[in-house]
């Protein structure tokens, strides 16, 4: 699988009290990158039909970015899901090429009609699989 990619720039915003990249910011930044890949890969039907919420994320930290600096968001999903839910992999790369971060989060689909969890259809996954 072709990994999805974003880059970002830090925002003097991001920045905590120790002048790097705050955990929460990781947090936000891996929600808005994995949105992004649902919409340029799903099909408009899907996009309007359900929605994505967060179950878990496992993030390690392995290096800081500070305001100004960009790293490359990368992510894909390697297996498919299981029921309601899929683990997506994600990983925050620097211009040197060393990875700040990466992070495996669960994500469950909800029928925006119902708001009800349901089992993630073959047709939905497929195109992140591929």
């Amino acid at each position: 699988m072709t990994p999805f990619r974003r880059e970002i720039v830090a925002g003097q915003g991001d920045i905590d009290e120790l002048g790097h990249v705050n955990n929460a910011v990781w947090v936000k930044w891996i929600q808005d990158v994995a949105t992004a890949h649902w919409q340029a890969v799903a099909s408009p039907h899907h996009v309007d039909r359900y929605v994505w919420v967060v179950t878990r994320h496992e993030i390690d930290y392995r290096g800081n970015v500070r305001a100004g600096e960009a790293v490359t968001a990368e992510t894909w999903v390697a297996d498919a899901p299981r029921g309601a839910r899929f683990d997506r992999l994600m990983r925050f790369v620097g211009a040197d090429g060393r990875v700040r971060v990466e992070a495996r989060t669960t994500w469950a689909l909800i029928e925006r009609e119902s708001g009800r969890l349901m089992r993630v259809p073959a047709d939905v996954a497929a195109p992140f699989l591929d």
